[in-house]
């Protein structure tokens, strides 16, 4: 039986970004036909750019990795589970004793809410954030947390 993988080990896999022909119907939504698959490493890559007080959107971080790459756009799909594991990789480096791990806290969903899929499913984005001098607070008329104001903060890493 093989030992289970550690998300560091899943992170650092020696992957290549490959440019493919998407689906129709994303194509279509994304105006284009050349998508980009990245790679958990990539997108770790491209979070470390990202300074401290600033953010970047789920959108924004697709549209940087598809025009670093000259793709069209990147695939939603594994763009979430790879900055899942490059988030899960920092967290298992932190529990190491590294000190600077990647910031993936840095990076919200496009209406500037935590991402409850990546480590500790909102609550540990929200203290990070809060940490980098971000005020969090409740989406209007509802419980989703979001960073207040964060449109000026966003950037293309």
């Amino acid at each position: 039986m093989s030992k289970k993988k550690s998300w560091i080990e899943k992170r650092d896999q020696d992957l290549e970004p490959e440019i493919k022909f998407g689906p129709d119907n994303w194509n279509a939504a994304h105006g284009g036909n050349k998508m980009l698959i990245a790679t958990p490493s990539v997108i770790d890559e491209t979070i470390k750019k990202i300074p401290a007080g600033r953010l970047m959107t789920m959108t924004g971080l697709r549209e940087t990795l598809a025009a670093d790459h000259g793709a069209d756009y990147t695939c939603p799909l594994t763009t979430g589970i790879f900055l899942r594991i490059a988030a899960e990789a920092a967290e298992e480096e932190r529990s190491l004793g590294k000190t600077s791990p990647s910031p993936w806290w840095r990076v919200v969903r496009d209406d500037g809410a935590m991402n409850e899929k990546l480590p500790g499913h909102g609550p540990l984005q929200q203290q990070f954030l809060e940490e980098e001098g971000h005020r969090i607070v409740p989406k209007a008329r509802g419980t989703t947390l979001v960073v207040q104001d964060f449109e000026p903060l966003l950037i293309q890493a």
